[in-house]
């Protein structure tokens, strides 16, 4: 159908074009085979609706991969965070690695030691004294690697004082076992506690909603917590990714702009108890201002929201974050209320809190409601008081212009009364 109507409008304006240059009606003829082939592709261009690809997902994690990173030692000189960072099943592939490979390292140089020493040639012999008592093979060593770094001490196997090779290594092992402990050991417990975990429970709202506010237009999301303990000094930012080119000419294909939810009026910072719907007022400084609801459909946009704060129960940083692009932002809709009064407190329903609904809103954008309202603000400003003035100073002027005609007429008498006494 789109091919059709493509085709049947490019005939018509080209008989149009025909039909103003000459009075003589020319018969189109049919479109080559290459244009016939090329059409479908432009039609699927306009027709088919383009795919907007995300800068941060709606679960918060950012949509970017970094590629030919040539600077990988970078990653090696802060090797805590590079383990944090890896996913769960690396982790803790690397966690059993090293210990392993700890213990088997180890183990090898206790098993030379004792074959360096000729303990594997006096095994039963009471007359010899060991390195390590009870130590007759790689299996054995590796066995007493392990009670020496983990501290277990069996008691089957131990070191005798007559090897002051093996005291060395007892320290050696003891004080490395110590680190590696303290290393993986603070290194699983701060992959459990990442405050990210935090952030599953901070919930943003499906859509975003453009509805009046106070007699202004506004741009609004709803935010919440699922959890009793209350996020400590929240504050929360939004972006809008969008494509920009200069004056200069240079293109910026993801052009960060700051939304304004209230930073200078301190409507940012935000006590999350219950559900908060975030609002932005689209004004002069809005990005927003000139976009109407017929327009907003056709930019290509994307509003990340950043919400902040440090977890009460242990005192770190919290950041969740969630965007919208231009298919999510409803025109002339608000959101449900969601919190009740109940006997004695306050009770919060979940089940509506991605619900809107429909309410009146004009189609206009910002800047056309504001020039329509400048317009009409002459008329609107009038009084009866102003018009009540306005006739005072009309009945004013009517009055000295009459007493002006009165001298007029009284100076012209007193002149002929003079005349005809003479």
């Amino acid at each position: 159908v789109c091919l059709f109507l493509m085709a049947a409008n490019v005939l018509e304006e080209d008989s149009m074009e025909q039909d103003i240059e000459s009075p003589v009606t020319i018969h189109q003829p049919k479109l080559p085979k290459q244009a016939r082939e090329d059409l479908p592709k432009n039609i699927n261009k306009e027709c088919a609706k383009r795919k907007i690809q995300r800068y941060v997902r709606k679960d918060g994690k950012c949509n970017v991969h970094h590629g030919n990173v040539r600077e990988t030692y970078r990653y090696l000189t802060d090797i805590f965070t590079t383990l944090v960072d890896l996913k769960w099943r690396f982790n803790l592939l690397i966690f059993v690695m090293v210990y392993t490979v700890t213990w088997l390292f180890f183990g090898m140089i206790w098993w030379l030691i004792a074959y360096m020493r000729g303990d594997m040639d006096h095994i039963g012999d009471s007359t010899w004294t060991p390195c390590v008592s009870n130590l007759n093979g790689f299996v054995s060593a590796f066995l007493f690697s392990i009670e020496t770094e983990t501290t277990i001490g069996y008691g089957y196997r131990v070191i005798t004082d007559k090897c002051p090779e093996g005291i060395i290594l007892l320290l050696v092992q003891s004080v490395l076992g110590s680190i590696v402990n303290a290393f993986m050991v603070g290194c699983m417990f701060v992959k459990i506690s990442q405050p990210k975990k935090r952030a599953e429970t901070l919930v943003f709202s499906t859509n975003a909603v453009i509805s009046m506010r106070d007699g202004k237009l506004c741009l609004m999301f709803r935010v919440g917590d699922l959890r009793n303990s209350h996020i400590v000094e929240a504050s929360i930012r939004a972006k809008l990714i969008k494509s920009k080119q200069t004056k200069e000419g240079e293109f910026i294909p993801l052009n960060q702009t700051d939304i304004n939810v209230g930073y200078y009026t301190g409507d940012d910072r935000l006590f999350l108890v219950s559900p908060l719907i975030i609002s932005h007022e689209i004004n002069q400084q809005s990005p927003f201002w000139e976009i109407s609801k017929a327009q907003l459909p056709k930019e290509e946009l994307e509003i990340v929201v950043i919400l902040e704060g440090m977890v009460e129960a242990t005192g770190m940083t919290c950041q969740a974050r969630s965007s919208y692009i231009t298919s999510e932002i409803l025109w002339g809709y608000r959101f449900t209320p969601v919190l009740t009064l109940e006997d004695g407190f306050y009770e919060v329903d979940y089940n509506s809190f991605h619900e809107t609904y429909e309410t009146n809103t004009p189609v206009y954008s910002a800047k056309e409601l504001a020039e329509m309202a400048s317009r009409a603000q002459l008329p609107l400003t009038w009084s009866v008081s102003s018009k009540l003035d306005q006739h005072a100073e009309l009945e004013t002027e009517e009055e000295e212009k009459n007493q002006d005609d009165q001298n007029e007429r009284n100076g012209d008498v007193a002149n002929l009364e003079n005349e005809s006494k003479v």
